[in-house]
């Protein structure tokens, strides 16, 4: 009897066992059947909003083809344009369907739907800007064409027609030429009125003693150093910033004094075409006031020859002032 009783213990053991085995495994499934189902409404969710977007997606895909389908016109070069747009549209409504393929993209998504939109305002804003050029070269165009009709219309004949037309299209011509021309010269008057005139050029001769320290000399055995100040005037036309000024210093037989590696060089003078030789360039930062630019110029020639030296300015290429000064 007492076996029976500890052999239903152990079954009703054992079944309690699975009884609670089977309870942790349904809670388990049932939990993870919850995670899934979430998870799925969450997927199902985005899904739904990215078919939401695929369909506006479309919708201004198209609008935006029509917008700028709108705008074609006769103009070759113009519709090569909007097809190259529509093009790019395109290559950017794949790129963004790619996004909204899975759902889980869809906030880039968006953003790539808000720069397109962007990007199909600037193309209307670029054809609008293109349409206005052809328009206004159109209205010139058509105006030639009025006048070639007004002058068309007083020939008598078809020679003498002929013979008018030939001389309007060679008066226009000219006229072209003479605008062109008009255009350089008035070019060169702005420029040549924005010259920054050279008041004053003064030329202190200068002898370096052993200590270092410069003296002023008047015999050209003892000087081995030139310092050239010049002195600038008011020019309202010229616009402030920085001033190239190219000094040449001739010497009593007309030579350039130029040592490369003490700055010379060459600059074309603009009333001759020719190229000049310079002694030296001083930058200045100009603000059309009245200046006193100075630099010392010390070619270590040992000594300089004796007679009348002659000292040039030049600004924009032409001749801003001169001075003179003797060594005995």
């Amino acid at each position: 009897m007492a076996t029976n009783n500890s052999s239903q213990q152990r079954l009703l053991i054992i079944a309690g066992i699975v009884i609670v085995t089977l309870l942790v495994t349904n809670g388990a499934l049932l939990c993870n059947k919850y995670k899934q189902d979430s998870q799925m409404d969450t997927h199902s969710t985005k899904l739904a909003e990215a078919d939401k977007l695929k369909i506006e997606l479309e919708k201004q895909y198209q609008e935006a083809l029509s917008e700028l389908e709108e705008m074609r016109g006769s103009n070759e070069e113009l519709n090569a344009i909007i097809d190259q747009q529509k093009e790019e549209l395109k290559q950017q409504k794949n790129k963004i369907e790619g996004l909204l393929r899975n759902g889980n993209e869809n906030g880039r998504a968006m953003a790539e739907m808000k720069n397109m939109r962007s990007q199909v305002a600037g193309y209307v804003a670029e054809i609008d800007r293109m349409k206005a050029e052809i328009d206004n070269l159109k209205g010139e165009r058509d105006l030639l064409s009025e006048r070639t009709r007004n002058l068309s219309a007083t020939l008598d004949s078809a020679n003498v027609r002929s013979s008018l037309l030939e001389g309007e299209k060679s008066a226009l011509s000219a006229e072209k030429q003479q605008l062109a021309d008009d255009k350089t010269k008035l070019t060169e008057k702005v420029n040549l009125a924005s010259v920054i005139k050279i008041d004053k050029v003064d030329v202190t001769p200068l002898k370096e003693r052993n200590s270092g320290k410069t003296v002023k000399k008047k015999y050209a055995k003892n000087v081995d150093q030139l310092k050239v100040c010049i002195r600038t005037t008011e020019n309202k036309i010229a616009k402030p910033g920085p001033e190239a000024f190219y000094i040449r210093i001739l010497n009593p037989v007309g030579e350039t004094m130029a040592i490369d590696e003490l700055g010379a060089g060459t600059f074309f003078s603009k009333e001759t075409g020719e190229e000049i030789r310079y002694t030296y360039m001083k930058e200045y930062d100009y603000n059309q006031d009245v200046t006193d630019i100075c630099f010392t110029w010390d070619p270590n020639l040992g000594a300089f020859n004796k007679g009348k030296y002659t000292v040039e300015v030049y600004n924009k290429g032409h001749l801003a002032g001169t001075g003179k000064f003797d060594l005995k």
